[in-house]
């Protein structure tokens, strides 16, 4: 894939929209994982637990993007699994994220690293979709969303919670590469050639409805 191509910024674009998205938790427990280091500490924290949180995530998508030439109907798993992510991020969670504060460098670092690696599945999942399996646009869209994720989460929460329809829009693209995905799957190919639009189109209508009838469920039994 041509590095220089519009196709590779869009899809570059599209991991970028998806991590930062997904991962405002992530970026919460950052913060209260060095919650009680000196301040000349925290910074330190964060830095290194970032950097190994990237390379975390880089080792499940590497396993990620392999498991997607190996494994067969992985694609169309991988698909319900986006799915559920847009789903859930569309609704809004009804847990708070809690970690303890460490209070030594080492500790806070590594709980960063451990706390990121577990909640950052789903983003894993989210741009090796968005990737179509390119493993150089996974690490491209990570090495620039991770610590802009970690330094600027504030501002994209404010940004958000004032235009909610970017999240709509981020649950919209992430039903979009869910149906990129299943109709890229090997044993559906045959059964699905020349109805993968409509796929796409389906999942992302599915993904808007059942989120849809979901809140308005919630607000009944309220």
């Amino acid at each position: 894939m041509e590095f220089l191509e519009v196709a590779t910024w869009v899809t570059i674009g599209k991991i970028i929209l998806i991590d930062i998205l997904l991962a405002g938790d992530n970026a919460v427990v950052i913060g209260m994982a060095a919650g009680k280091l000196a301040p000349e500490l925290q910074k330190k924290a964060v830095i290194w637990g970032t950097v190994g949180a990237i390379v975390m995530r880089l080792v499940f998508a590497t396993l990620l993007v392999e498991a997607l030439t190996l494994i067969p109907l992985i694609h169309l798993g991988g698909g319900f699994v986006l799915v559920w992510i847009a789903i859930q991020l569309l609704k809004g969670g009804d847990e708070d994220a809690h970690i303890e504060a460490k209070n030594s460098l080492m500790g806070a670092i590594w709980t960063i690293i451990v706390a990121d690696a577990m909640m950052s599945i789903d983003n894993v999942i989210g741009v090796v979709g968005a990737a179509k399996g390119h493993l150089e646009l996974v690490i491209a869209g990570m090495l620039i969303t991770v610590p802009i994720i970690v330094f600027c989460s504030t501002l994209f929460a404010r940004i958000i919670n004032k235009f909610p329809a970017i999240l709509w829009a981020g649950g919209a693209l992430l039903g979009w590469v869910a149906g990129e995905m299943i109709v890229e799957d090997p044993l559906l190919i045959p059964y699905i050639q020349g109805e993968e639009l409509l796929v796409k189109i389906g999942t992302v209508f599915f993904v808007l409805i059942v989120t849809g009838m979901i809140k308005i469920w919630k607000k009944r039994d309220a």
